[in-house]
C-alpha cells in the first residue's frame, strides 16, 4: 500500500498550496475548555477544524521531507516517510464533508457567544526550534492565535472555526456518520505513522553510512527538533480528537489530556517501570533504589501520557548510570546510592529534579548529549519490521531518549535542563507549565 504510493504532480500542486498557509497552534487550556462537553455538533465542528488544520500540518512537512540537506532527502526511509505523509494529506483532503441543510450550516458557522475563548501565549520554546539561517526555516510566524504575517496567506481566527453554540441543535444522523467515519480514518493515519520516529532514525542512519559521516551536522539536528515537535503536535490533534468521540466520559478526562493529572501517581508509575526494565537488562535481583520526594497531592491539567515518558526515559538514563559505575552486584554492605526524585510546585511551573550518582558526562560532551544518534552504547542497527510508535528500546537505545524528552517537555511550554558534575553524577530539571496557556510551538 504505502509502499507503492507516489506523489503525483497534480497532489505536489495541492501540496504546496496548503503548505503556503500558517500552522494554528492551540494551547492545553483551550483544548481542555473545548471538550468538556462535547456535542455531535461540536465534534463535528472539531472535525471540520481538523480536515483543515492537517493537511496544512502535513503539507509542511511534505515539503521539508522534500528539500532536506545533504541528499537526506534520497535515503530510502526518508522517503518511505515522506509518502506516509503525503497519503494522509491525500486521503484528509479527500474526505467528503459533510451535507447539512442551509439552517444548521448557519448556525454551525456561528460562533457560541456562551463560550469563552482565552488566548494563547507564545510557547517560550519556539525560539530554540526556529533555524533562521537556514534555507529550510521558511515557514510561518504567527500572529495572535491563527494569522500569519510576511508572505503566508491568512486564516480566520481559531475561536471562529473550532468553537460553535450547538448544543441545543437536533442534528440529523448524517453528522453522527460523519464524525464516526472521520474518526476512523483519523486512526488509520495513526497507525499509518506509528514506526515514524524509527523510519526516520533508519534514514539518518543510511545518510550516515553512504556518507561516512560520524556524526549528523547542526541543519538536520534542527530539522529532526522541528520535524518531531510537529510530529508530537499532530500526534496529540489525532488523540484528542479520536478520544472525544471513541471513550466514556470521565469526571477526570477531556479526551486524552487528564484535568486532575496526580504527579506523584505519574512518575511512581514511571519510577517502577524503568526499575523493572534495569532489572530485566541486566539481569538484577534488585536495581538501585528510587527515593520520590513529592507531594500526595499535586495535581495539574497534563497529557499524562507525555509526562510518564520523559519521567520513565530520564529514570532509565539515571539507573543505567548508577548501574554502569558501581557495577550489577551491589552487595548489602556496600549498596548502590538512590537516586532521588524531588517535585516541587511553584507559581509558574511544576519542577521534577532527578538527581543521580552515576559519575557524570564530561563537560565536553554535554552538548552532544542533545544530539539524535548520539549514545554511548556500541552498535547501531533498527529492525525494519520495529513498529514502535516511538522510541522505547530497553535501558539504551540511539540518542533519541533525551532530545525527544525535551520536546515532550517543551510541547506545552516547559523545558528539560541537564547540569552534571563529572565524577560524581547528574541533575536533570523537567519543568512543566502549570498554568497550560502556552499554545504548540509551531517551527
Amino acid at each position: 500500500m504505502s509502499a507503492a504510493f507516489r506523489i503525483s504532480p497534480a497532489l505536489w500542486d495541492k501540496i504546496h498550496h496548503f503548505a503556503s498557509f500558517p500552522q494554528t497552534g492551540v494551547s492545553l487550556q483551550q483544548m481542555v475548555l473545548f471538550g468538556q462537553h462535547p456535542s455531535q455538533g461540536t465534534l463535528l465542528k472539531a472535525s471540520q477544524f481538523l480536515a483543515e488544520e492537517l493537511p496544512v500540518r502535513l503539507a509542511h512537512r511534505v515539503k521539508e521531507l522534500d528539500e532536506l540537506p545533504h541528499n537526506l532527502s534520497d535515503m530510502p526511509s526518508i522517503r518511505k516517510v515522506k509518502n506516509w505523509y503525503a497519503q494522509s494529506f491525500e486521503e484528509l483532503i479527500n474526505f467528503p464533508p459533510v451535507q447539512l441543510p442551509q439552517h444548521l450550516r448557519q448556525q454551525l458557522s456561528s460562533t457560541g457567544q456562551d463560550i469563552f475563548l482565552p488566548d494563547s501565549t507564545p510557547n517560550p520554546s519556539l525560539a530554540a526550534l526556529q533555524d533562521h539561517d537556514h534555507p529550510l526555516f521558511n515557514l510561518s510566524r504567527l500572529k495572535g492565535n491563527a494569522n500569519g504575517i510576511g508572505n503566508v496567506k491568512l486564516r480566520v481566527p481559531l475561536e471562529r472555526r473550532y468553537y460553535a453554540k450547538s448544543s441545543s441543535i437536533d442534528w440529523p444522523p448524517s453528522v453522527l456518520d460523519y464524525n464516526a467515519r472521520f474518526t476512523r480514518m483519523l486512526e488509520a493515519i495513526k497507525r499509518r505513522h506509528d514506526p515514524t520516529v524509527t523510519t526516520v532514525a533508519q534514514g539518518v542512519l543510511e545518510w550516515k553510512r553512504s556518507q561516512k559521516a560520524k556524526n549528523i551536522g547542526l541543519d538536520i539536528q534542527a530539522w529532526l527538533d522541528r520535524f518531531y515537535m510537529s510530529r508530537i503536535g499532530i500526534r496529540f490533534l489525532i488523540g484528542q480528537h479520536v478520544a472525544l468521540n471513541t471513550q466514556q466520559p470521565h469526571k477526570d478526562y477531556v479526551g486524552i489530556i487528564c484535568t486532575k493529572a496526580n504527579v506523584h501517581d505519574i512518575v511512581q508509575e514511571a519510577i517502577e517501570n524503568a526499575r523493572f526494565v534495569c532489572e530485566e537488562h541486566y539481569a538484577m535481583f534488585k536495581g538501585p533504589p528510587v527515593q520520590l520526594i513529592c507531594p500526595p497531592n499535586l495535581i495539574f491539567p497534563y497529557v499524562p501520557g507525555h509526562l510518564s515518558h520523559i519521567c520513565f526515559e530520564l529514570l532509565k538514563n539515571s539507573l543505567r548510570a548508577v548501574v554502569d559505575r558501581f557495577g550489577h552486584d551491589a552487595q548489602d554492605d556496600k549498596p548502590y546510592p538512590p537516586i532521588k526524585v524531588i517535585v516541587v510546585e511553584g507559581k509558574e511551573d511544576i519542577t521534577i529534579k532527578i538527581t543521580d550518582e552515576g559519575g557524570g558526562i564530561p563537560r565536553s560532551a554535554i552538548p552532544l548529549i542533545w544530539t539524535y544518534m548520539y549514545t554511548t552504547m556500541t552498535g547501531q542497527s533498527i529492525d525494519q519490521d520495529f513498529q514502535a510508535s516511538d522510541f522505547q528500546a530497553p535501558m539504551a537505545g540511539f540518542g533519541y531518549g533525551l532530545p525527544l524528552s525535551r520536546l515532550y517537555a517543551r510541547y506545552f511550554g516547559g523545558d528539560l535542563r541537564l547540569i552534571s558534575m563529572e565524577g560524581y553524577g547528574t541533575d536533570v530539571y523537567i519543568h512543566l507549565n502549570r498554568l497550560s496557556s502556552s499554545r504548540e510551538p509551531l517551527p
